[in-house]
This record gives C-alpha cells, structure tokens and sequence, in this order.
C-alpha cells in the first residue's frame, strides 16, 4: 500500500464520526431553513450547502451559519435565531440536534405546534420560544427528557389547556416563564414543589381558582408575576410573606379582593410590588414599612381607604408611588418630600386635603407629579422641579392657592403643565411660553392676572388653554411662533386690542376660541389660511367691520359663532356653500341687507340672526337696508301699498291656505288608507310615498339584520336607492318614551362622514327608518369578509381619517353632543367610492324596548367595542365611543375581528398588549410586524406605526388618558414627517 493510500485511508478514519455528525447538523440546519422561511435579509441567507474539496470547509461553514454555536466537536449547542421576520414552523428534524443546549427562538412568527421530537434534547438548557404565534394545547410529553432544562421561556404566544405538571420533575429548572397565552384552570399545587426554580411568570392567561398559598414553600423564589388578565377567587395568601428571597411580586389586574396582607413587609429583598388594577380594600398596612428595599409601589385602581402610614418614612429606596384611584385621605406625610430617591408621585383620583410638602421636589430626582382630583390647598411646593428634570406637572381640581412659584418658569424639561381648575392668581411665569419641550399648557379657570409675554416660541406647543382667567393687554404677534399649535383657547378674559394677523401662520390650528373678551378692529381675513380650523368663536368682543368672506373658503369649518360683537355689512352668501357647517350664530351685531338662504343657511333659525335690526328676514316683501332707492320707493308709496296690496295680499294668501288645508286633508287620508295608517316624516325634500317604502320590505331586499332590526335596499320610482332599516319594538305613539323628539333631532344632522337619516314611516307599532344608501356596505364586512384583501392601506387609513372626523362632530360639534355607543366597524358605511359614512350613531338608547330607565340600568353596544369603565360602571361619556373607535382602527390595522379569533375572553385589545408588550427587543416596527394584516402585501411602514400608536391611545384602560376624537383626527390628519417620508415595507409569501 502506497503512504498517499494510508494517509487518505487514515484521515477517513479520524474524521468518519465527526463527518456524519457533521453532516447531520448541517442536513438539520438545512430542513429547519426549508421550514422556517425568511423573506429577504433575514438572517437565514447564508444557510447554505457549501461543498469544497476539503471536508472540513463544509464543516467550518454550517458552524459559522448566523446564529449556530458548535463545540469542539463542531457538533452544533446553540441555535440563537431571534427577532428576525421568519414565518412557518418547527421541523420534527430539530431533535437530531442532541448536543443542543440553546434553543432561542423568540419574535420569530413561528406558528404551528411544538413537535414531539423536542424531548429528545437531552442536553438542552435554555429554552426560549416567547413572543411568536404557536398555538395548540402544550404539547407537555417533551418535557419528559429534558432533564438539564433551567430555563423554559414560551411566553406571549397562543398556547392553551391546563398548566402542564411535568415541570416538577425537572430538578435543575430555574425560570418557568408560561405567560401572555391561553392557559386556564387552577395553578398546580404542584409547582411548590420545583424546588430550584427562582422566576415564574403566569401572568396574562386565563387562569382561574385561588392563588396556591402553598407556592410560598419555594425556597429560592426571586420573581413571581401571577397578575394580568387572570381572574382569581380571593384574596393575597398571608403565606407569602415567609418568601423571604423575594425580589419581586407582581399580583396587577388579577380580581384580587380582601385586604393586603401586613406580612408582605417581612419580604426584606422585595424591591417592586404592584398590586394594582384589582379591588382590594382596607387600610394600606403600616408593616409594608419593613420592606426596607422597595423601590416601586403601585397600589392604584382599588378601593383602599385611610392614610399613608407614617411608617413609610422607611422606605428610603421608594423611587415610585403610585395610589391614584383609591379612596385615601388624609394630608400627604412630609416625610414624602424628603424621600431621596422619588421620581414618580402619583395620587391622583383620592380625597387628599391639606398641603403638598413644601419639601416635595428637594431631592433633585422628581420627574412626574399628578394630584389631580383631590381637596388640596395651599401653595404649589416651589422646589418641585430643583432637580431640572420634572416633565409632568398636573394638579387639576383641587384648592391650590397663590401664584406659581418662579423657580418653575424655568424648568425648561416641562412637557405639560396642567393646573386648571384651581384659585391660582399673579402673573403666569414667562417662561412657561418659551419651554422647548412642551406640548400642553392648560392654566384655564383660575385667577391669573397680567399679560401675556411679547415673546412666545415654545415650538412643540399643542394645546394653549388659558379660558376663564383675568388676563390682560393684547394678544402678542409672536403667537404665531407656535407652529404645532392645534388648540388655543383665549376665552373669557380681559383682553383687548386688535387680534394679530400672526394667526395666519397657526397652520394645525383645529379651533380657537377668543369669546368673552374686550377685543376690538376687523376679523382678520387671514385666519382663512388656517385650513384646518373646525370652529371659531369670536363671540362677545366688540369687533367691527364686515364678516370677512374668506372665511367660506375653510371647508372644515363646523362652529362660527361672531354673535354679540358690533360686526356690520351683509352676511357673505357663500357660507351657504360651506357644507361641514352645523353651528352657525352671528346674532347681536349691525348686520344689514336680506338674510340669504342659500345652501346650509336655509337651515338655520332666526336664533342664529336675531338682535340685527337691519337684517331683513328672507321672508321679507321689503327689504329696507338693501338698496337706498329701495328704501326711497317703499317711503313714497307705502300709502298705496297698505291699502290695496296688503288687502288683495291677505286674500291671495287665505285663498291658498284654504285650498292647501283642503289638499292636505284629502291626500292624508289617501294616504293613510292606502298605507294601513303608516305615515312619513321627512326631514328633506323626498319624491316618494311611505307606500313605496313599504313595497320594498321584501325578503328578496334583505341586505343585512341585527339586534335593532332588518335592512332592506329600497329602490324609489325616482331612480335613488336608500338603505330601509325596519325596527323591532314600538313605533311613535304615546307611549315611545321620547323617540319622535329624538328621532327630530338626528334627523337635522348633516355632515359628509355622517349616513343622513332622510325620514321615517311609522305607525303605532313599528318604526322603518331610511337612509342613504352605501353601495359597499359595512367596514366590518368589507374588512373581515372575501373583499378584506382588496383594502389597500392607503384606503385604510382613509377610512379612519373619514370617520374620525365624523364622530368628532357628533362629540364636540353637535348641540348639544351625542354620545353613539355602538361605534364598530359594522356601523361605518361605505359609498360607492370607499368614503367612510358613520352610521346609527346615537340609536342604541333610543330604540330599548324598556322605558327610559333601562339605558342607565344595562349596558348598550357590541361585545369586544365596550370601554373598560362602560362595562363596570354603566357609566357612559365621549371617551367610551374613543375607545370603541379605537377597536376600529386596531381592526383596520390587523384585520382581525374584535372578539372570536383569539381564544375564550380574549378581545383585540387585550391580544395585541399581549403580542406587543412582551416583545424582548420592542420598537414600533416590531410591534406593527407583530400584528398587522398578513394580507397587506405592501404598505408605508410609518404609516403603519402612526394609525398604530393613535389606536393604541384610544384603547388606554384609563378614560381619561385617551384623546379626545378632536385630538385624534389631528393625529391623524398630521402625521409625523418621518411617516410620510417612510420607505414602504413588501412582505413577500415565499
């Protein structure tokens, strides 16, 4: 045998092990890549078969593969592929990886079932599969041979069943991470049996039963999170307290009731407790003082009452108090300003009296402050913002006396101030109206004197709220500084002068409201350029001139009120033109000439034009003030015209009536016969007959049904189609509890977002309501049926900006406002060319079978749309339909439906806090590729992220944090420049 043979003869007898390891790896590798599929630059590109002449290069190549760790005996111990867009599942093949000791996998988008072939890692450690989309019961047959498991992460993903029992038998394991799934039942009193185990985490599943007392006996617990959508029987177990390795508790949001047990001050490492969002009662335990390393205390949303004990002064290490919505009282300790280390103090929501500590601040380290809502007094703490860092500064409704103090007009990382409501004086700091940062300045109903500062440019200003004050001098120029200004409200002060022409600059001013002052000159024409103004109120000044006809040009417009000033001329006739109009009052100045009808102004009353001497009413035979000669002619003949026209006038006039009534007699009964006592009431001109109606209530028209009722499509003799939707219980006799009076009152809505209600045929017995007819139907099924594909984003996101703008007028532009309680994606409409028409608004509580009392006894709306507060309280405001829209956006954003698709009392809501909040590396992108619609191939990522972040603020569990739908159609129609400029993102099927 030549040595060439014996050397070839002897490598492949060295390397014949390592080479068929070597090669099932790499055929491992290559089948996981053929079943987890990742779209382009994925991190999966350079899984590659790579042959060469030398063996050993393949082996050196799959072991360099992005993410893949091999030993020494290049067989591969960690496959670490996380946060990278891939979609598919795991292959059975991963089990061939028997030397494998990490499986990290999260934020993948995997789906599918766990295989079995899992278990026969033998040498595994870590798993960590969180924050992907695996569904099924838990597949707990792969624990058996996992026995060098320490830690098995599979939160944020869709699995369900009963906790698996399994994980006692794993001596080694140390973090059991279960949460953000499906899981339901009980929690086993067998995990106090893992013995090893220091982090568990059940929060955000399904599970019922009372919390194990027994899970106290784990002797090395550092974390426990049992809190999050879960819904346990009783109370905290007092066992808990002997935890004494405890780092941190995490018991929020679980319908925990009963008091808080003293004995959770002996947990002496505890550094976080949250309690919150639960209903816990009794006093706060003055033992919690023991907890000498608590950093962050959160106690808020229950029904706790009594004081903050005096003991806290212990608690040294507090950087975080949160107590807001409770029923404390009591004063604030002092001991509270001297604490080192706070940064967040939050109580709002009590019944705390007395004074704020005047230390309060002194530390240097407070960055948020909310007492809104108690029965404080006193002077603000001057030393609040000594630190520099003080962002939020909010002390609503309460008995704050004095002026503010100096040091915080030059706090310069202020973004929001927010003190209304209280009996603050002196002069408002100067440099409140300079801070770069801040975004909202609310000081209304308050005793401010002074003026306003010549310099103003506190650019990222939103909302300037200054209403009900005693300021001042004029309204400086430089407000036109304030180029992301949206809201700004001047109202019931003292100031004069002209209003400055700067205004024109305010390009996202939606409203401004200057009502109330002693403001004099012209209107200036140029707040025209302030395209996006939705109402203006310069009432009660004393301005002059003629109303400046540019103001027609704003086709957003809804609110112009000018009444009560000295404004003179004729009224312009293009405010007929302004469709969006709804509020209209120019009554109380020297306005002269015909009132015109033209348009919108034909449906305004006199109200909206009395107390003008010189206007003449439309009706008006002779008009005065139109033209002098008119004038001359009417004095030179006014004999002759009272004593032959007016009398052959009256007479034309009483033959007419006469002739009307008897018609109008004849044709009622007519019509009444032949429609078996149906009548029509109308509130517009409609070409046909409630017979025409009734000969379309047919099963051949049916074009949808619900709770309220049955839809037809109806087609007129005139060629126009409307939508008949026929009602289930009583019509409009005697006994409707007020339906005709409300019904009167939607009918006069007009507004372009808005389905019109054009009439009604009733009798005693039933109602039939007709509106326009939308040739595409719902949203919901547009979204959620065949056709949901075919929704570009772009008409998308139309659709939310659309019927935003028309809840917003229901909200804040209607007299008085109307609540609609059932916004869905089933109530929007679409035209024939996708417009967004809201639609039943404000039906729910007028169409209850029951009386009148029923809307404040039981809940109205559809289940997976309801707001928080709604469902607990019955209490219902502007706040619950932001909510409701909310679930919309979140639907046109995911493609989901509200409720059914996510598992046993599982709402959209809550699914996408799941999906986002849990996201290991969170960004916006990750969490709009976390839920968006798989069926949107292309879309402006930015885009995505903006509709995201709104909808997100809608859907807050808090009312009072979500916007207003004024503020969201302002988010919406203003979006960062970063989302209009955005690259678009391709998802590919591949």
């Amino acid at each position: 045998m030549s040595a060439a043979s014996f050397l070839l003869l002897f490598q492949i007898f060295i390397f014949f092990p390592f080479t068929i390891n070597a090669y099932s790896d790499l055929e491992t590798l290559l089948k996981l890549k053929e079943s987890i599929v990742g779209i382009s630059s994925s991190g999966l590109n350079d899984w590659k078969n790579i042959t060469t002449n030398s063996s050993t290069s393949t082996f050196v190549h799959y072991c360099s593969f992005s993410g893949i760790t091999c030993n020494n005996d290049l067989r591969v111990i960690s496959l670490n592929i996380s946060n990278v867009p891939l979609f598919g599942t795991i292959p059975p093949e991963i089990g061939l990886l028997d030397k494998l000791e990490n499986l990290i996998m999260f934020g993948d988008n995997l789906t599918g079932t766990l295989p079995l072939e899992i278990s026969k890692l033998s040498s595994i450690k870590y798993v960590n599969l969180s924050n992907n989309s695996f569904s099924g019961p838990f597949p707990r047959e792969i624990l058996l041979g996992l026995i060098e498991l320490e830690s098995f992460d599979i939160y944020n993903n869709n699995f369900t069943g009963e906790l698996p029992t399994e994980f006692v038998k794993l001596k080694k394991l140390k973090t059991l991470h279960l949460g953000g799934n499906y899981f339901h039942g009980e929690i086993p009193e067998a995990y106090s049996h893992i013995e090893s185990l220091l982090w568990l985490g059940l929060q955000g599943n399904s599970l019922t039963g009372k919390i194990p007392k027994s899970l106290a006996l784990l002797p090395n617990l550092e974390e426990l999170r049992l809190g999050y959508f879960n819904s346990y029987e009783g109370g905290i177990p007092t066992e808990f307290g002997s935890i004494s390795t405890l780092k941190l508790l995490d018991l929020a949001n679980c319908n925990l009731d009963g008091e808080i047990p003293p004995s959770l001050g002996n947990l002496k490492k505890l550094h976080s407790l949250f309690l919150h969002a639960n209903r816990l009662t009794g006093h706060i335990p003055s033992e919690l003082s023991g907890l000498k390393s608590l950093m962050s205390l959160d106690l808020s949303i229950n029904q706790l009452t009594g004081e903050i004990p005096e003991s806290f002064v212990k608690l040294q290490n507090l950087t975080l108090i949160n107590f807001f919505k409770n029923n404390l009282h009591g004063p604030i300790p002092p001991f509270i300003g001297d604490l080192p280390n706070l940064e967040v103090l939050q109580i709002w929501g009590n019944n705390f009296t007395l004074e704020l500590p005047e230390n309060l601040g002194r530390n240097g380290r407070l960055l948020k402050l909310d007492v809104t809502g108690n029965h404080f007094t006193g002077r603000i703490p001057p030393d609040l913002c000594k630190s520099g860092k003080l962002k939020t500064l909010i002390l609503m409704e309460n008995y704050f006396f004095g002026p503010i103090p100096e040091q915080l007009g030059e706090c310069t990382s202020l973004t929001r101030i927010r003190v209304r409501k209280n009996y603050l004086n002196g002069t408002i700091p100067a440099g409140f109206f300079k801070f770069p940062l801040m975004d909202m300045l609310e000081l209304d109903n308050n005793y401010f004197t002074g003026q306003l500062p010549t310099e103003i440019n506190a650019n990222n200003l939103s909302s300037l709220v200054l209403s009900n004050n005693w300021i001042t001098g004029n309204i400086p120029p430089s407000i036109g500084n304030l180029k992301n200004l949206v809201t700004l409200s001047l109202d019931k002060n003292r100031l004069s002068g002209e209003i400055p022409q700067e205004i024109a600059s305010l390009k996202k001013l939606v409203t401004i409201n200057l009502s109330g002052n002693n403001l004099t000159g012209e209107i200036p024409s140029s707040i025209a350029l302030c395209s996006e103004l939705t109402l203006i109120d310069l009432s009660r000044n004393q301005l002059a001139g003629e109303v400046p006809k540019e103001i027609t040009k704003l086709d957003s417009l809804n609110v112009l009120n000018l009444s009560r000033n000295q404004l003179n001329g004729a009224i312009p006739g293009d405010i007929g033109v302004m469709s969006g109009l709804t509020v209209l009052d120019l009554s109380y100045n020297d306005l002269s000439g015909r009132r015109p009808t033209n348009g919108q102004l034909k449906f305004f009353s006199d109200k909206s034009f009395v107390g003008n001497p010189k206007l003449c009413s439309p009706r008006a035979t002779f008009c005065p003030s139109a033209s002098n000669s008119a004038q001359n002619s009417h004095k030179s003949h006014s004999g002759k015209f009272t004593t032959t026209q007016l009398v052959v006038i009256i007479i034309i006039l009483v033959t007419v009536a006469l002739l009307l009534a008897v018609t109008w007699v004849f044709v009622k009964k007519e019509k009444f016969k032949n429609s078996k006592i149906w009548k029509l009431t109308a509130f517009q001109k409609l070409d046909f007959r409630a017979e025409d109606v009734l000969e379309c209530l047919k099963e051949e028209n049916i074009i949808g049904k619900g709770g309220a009722g049955v839809v037809y499509r109806g087609s007129m003799p005139n060629g126009i189609d409307v939508a008949i939707k026929k009602l289930v219980g009583r019509g409009t006799g005697h006994h409707d509890h007020g339906f005709s009076a409300e019904i009167q009152t939607l009918g006069r809505i007009k507004h372009r977002y808005i389905v019109r209600l054009l009439g009604y045929v009733s009798n005693k017995d039933t109602n039939v309501l007709l509106y326009e007819y939308m040739s595409n139907g719902s949203l919901g099924d547009m979204l959620h049926g065949a056709k949901g594909a075919h929704l570009r984003w772009e008409t998308r996101y139309r659709i939310a900006v659309e019927a935003a703008k028309g809840l917003c007028y229901l909200h804040h532009d209607c007299s008085p406002s109307i609540i609609h309680r059932d916004v869905k994606s089933n109530n929007i409409l679409l035209d024939s060319d996708y417009e967004a028409h809201v639609a039943d608004f404000g039906l729910a509580k007028f169409l209850q079978d029951a009386g009148a009392s029923e809307c404040m006894s039981s809940i109205a709306g559809s289940y997976g749309y309801i707001a928080p507060e709604y469902a607990y309280t019955l209490k219902v405001d502007q706040k619950s339909d932001v909510y409701s829209f909310g679930v919309v956006l979140l639907e046109l954003i995911t493609g989901h439906k509200p409720v059914g698709e996510f598992g046993d009392g599982v709402d959209i809501v809550r699914w996408v806090n799941k999906t986002i909040s849990e996201l290991s590396q969170p960004s916006d992108a990750a969490s709009v590729l976390a839920v968006v619609d798989s069926r949107l191939h292309s879309y402006p990522i930015g885009s995505v992220i903006n509709l995201f972040k709104i909808a997100m603020m809608c859907v807050e569990e808090e009312s009072c944090a979500r916007p207003t739908m004024r503020e969201v159609v302002h988010l919406l129609t203003n979006p960062p420049q970063s989302t209009t400029t955005a690259a678009t993102t391709t998802l590919l099927a591949l």
